[in-house]
């Protein structure tokens, strides 16, 4: 029977984060200069953990991407997924494999960019749920379409996607605390590359590695 994995990127998939990789690769040393200065309060406010990551995500969104031409952030996009070789987990794609050899159904859930995620799926022939920027006549409007996709909006989007009761066993693997929603949609849940019992509450896991 075919099985439903559902894969966080940043941090599960790969070994750092690929969202301010992406707002550092497509903006260019000018903007990114300023962009330092005008979203380091907010980063400062992240790393103390009293501004969430979706919050910075939206400013920084906002600051980097509006007024872009769509098929300019897009081809950035596509070269930048051509660097992931280098940044996937040995054993996180091995497992990912094991799921295309099984015939599994699988979907990266993310709250990072189609703009880079997309194609990257779609080398490897897999589904994606992830965040989206918003455009209007071929530019960018800096705005997320549909808002972004972490926490409670990951689990959202799945339920909205798959008709989770026509899967037996359903597989999630994440890393942060942005995943428990998402975990809780599976019967077999990994968290930071280990398996977690069922039984342990997903508000309990916290990441074991930096």
């Amino acid at each position: 029977m075919v099985d439903l994995a559902l894969f966080d990127f940043d941090g599960t998939l790969t070994t750092k984060d690929t969202f301010s990789g992406f707002i550092y690769f497509s903006s260019g040393p000018v903007r990114t200069a300023i962009g330092n200065v005008a979203l380091g309060p907010l980063v400062l406010g992240f790393r103390r953990g009293v501004v969430s990551g979706a919050t910075l995500r939206r400013a920084a969104a906002a600051f980097c991407f509006r007024g872009r031409r769509v098929e300019e952030v897009d081809d950035h996009g596509r070269r930048y997924a051509r660097t992931f070789g280098a940044l996937l987990r040995p054993t996180a794609l091995a497992r990912l494999e094991w799921h295309r050899a099984k015939g599994d159904r699988i979907a990266i859930v993310s709250a990072s960019l189609s703009a880079y995620l997309r194609p990257f799926t779609q080398s490897l022939g897999i589904e994606l749920i992830c965040t989206e920027l918003e455009a209007r006549g071929g530019v960018y409007t800096g705005f997320f379409r549909g808002g972004d996709c972490s926490g409670e909006e990951k689990a959202r989007r799945v339920r909205a996607r798959y008709a989770l009761a026509e899967y037996e066993t359903i597989h999630a693997y994440g890393d942060t605390r942005e995943d428990h929603a998402l975990l809780r949609l599976a019967n077999k849940r990994y968290f930071c590359g280990q398996e977690v019992d069922p039984s342990v509450p997903v508000e309990s896991l916290v990441p074991a590695r930096g």
